[in-house]
């Protein structure tokens, strides 16, 4: 399998063709690895790469597949968020379903204070668009190794937007699901693992693989023949938002429209800045001021799904920080109000700045209709897989 064939097939496609025996998990395996080998030295996404694991992994699934079994994502490479692991829940089902683990990617150091970045021995993790920019995080290798054509899917967790910023800025699919459809991954109950992705179908088969069979392909729309309606907020009543961030994703919104049924409906959306309650609710003893203040947002939000089925934002108010961190900006500013609500969300892609930095349009559905947000991620044009070979030497 030859790279440029290899960095060009969606999940589900290499899934498709493993199963019909057109190719082996073992020849994609080689070629993920050899991708990896190629690119990694520059995009820094892993932290290991589990070259033994991987090679036995593809063997027992070809077998798999002789004897007959039925695996929707047969032999497909995936990249493991390292603090995810292949003992979390969405990690084993995936295993089940017939992925094939290539290596742990990189995440913050630990005690950082600041956390839209990776970690690895051989410096940052960089952001395959613009090697002096951060890829976001805190699944910053999982977004960056999607981007680089790396892998077709990656694992990542979103506690606060720690899957839907990476996948903003570098170019990809970020999905949260609804609070509740995998164990939590903290106490507070805020963080749940999501897939990065290139393409939306492989989003879907993620969701399918770890959250039960036809998930992901439950009824879309709202009913009765009735167009979903969305609401546009580039700020959520609060966020200090970028002007040519916000008309990006605007744009993008008014593209997704043209492509697909959407009725832009005009409705208030003023909320409170969520950081009180995401910080009071991760604090031990958290109580009835927390309980209170999720509340009024809760609320808030109940009236704008009232009159709309879907919010729109950009998915971070600023474009990709440098490697020095993000001074004062809060990145997580339109991402964390649905951890804490527990909205289902995606990011897509939404386009570029004058400087080349990739945005993401940021969508959220009522709870459990991570369908509607699919369906309209597959009228978003696939992104391609940047090659990561910027000119000159890598920045420290």
């Amino acid at each position: 399998m030859r790279d440029e064939e290899y960095t060009g097939c969606a999940a589900t496609t290499i899934a498709a063709a493993v199963r019909a025996r057109e190719l082996s998990a073992a020849e994609v395996t080689t070629a993920a690895l050899r991708r990896i080998e190629r690119t990694d030295g520059r995009v820094r996404a892993f932290t290991a790469v589990w070259r033994t694991y991987a090679t036995a992994r593809a063997r027992a699934v070809d077998q798999a597949v002789l004897r007959g079994e039925r695996l929707p994502l047969a032999g497909v490479p995936l990249a493991v968020k390292a603090t995810e692991g292949l003992d979390s829940v969405q990690s084993r089902r995936l295993l089940d379903a017939g992925c094939v683990p290539v290596g742990a990617t990189a995440t913050p150091g630990r005690g950082t204070a600041w956390r839209t970045w990776g970690l690895t021995d051989r410096g940052p993790t960089l952001n395959p668009w613009l090697p002096d920019r951060s890829p976001g995080g805190s699944s910053a290798g999982s977004a960056a190794a999607v981007a680089a054509g790396q892998v077709p899917l990656a694992t990542g967790s979103d506690g606060a937007g720690s899957v839907r910023i990476p996948a903003a800025w570098c170019g990809v699919i970020g999905l949260k699901p609804t609070n509740g459809r995998l164990p939590a991954r903290d106490r507070a109950g805020l963080t749940i693992g999501g897939p990065l992705a290139r393409d939306a179908e492989d989003a879907a088969a993620w969701l399918d693989a770890v959250a039960g069979p036809g998930v992901a392909a439950l009824p879309a729309w709202p009913g009765r023949g009735r167009v979903p309606r969305v609401v546009w907020s580039a700020t959520l009543g609060f966020a200090d938002t970028d002007a040519e961030i916000a008309e990006i994703a605007e744009a993008a919104l008014r593209a997704l429209a043209r492509r697909c049924p959407l009725t832009r409906v005009e409705v208030p959306v003023r909320l409170n800045d969520p950081a009180p309650v995401w910080f009071a609710l991760r604090a031990p003893g958290a109580g009835a001021d927390a309980g209170a203040l999720r509340a009024l947002n809760d609320a808030g939000l109940a009236e704008v799904f009232r009159h709309a089925d879907l919010i729109a934002t950009p998915t971070t108010p600023c474009p990709p920080h440098g490697h020095e961190g993000p001074g004062r900006r809060m990145s997580t500013s339109l991402t964390w109000a649905f951890n804490v609500s527990g909205h289902p969300a995606i990011s897509l892609p939404a386009g570029r700045t004058a400087e080349g930095e990739p945005v993401g349009l940021h969508l959220v559905a009522r709870h459990g209709q991570e369908a509607l947000l699919l369906s309209l991620a597959r009228a978003t044009p696939a992104p391609t897989a940047p090659v990561a070979a910027w000119p000159g030497a890598a920045p420290r």
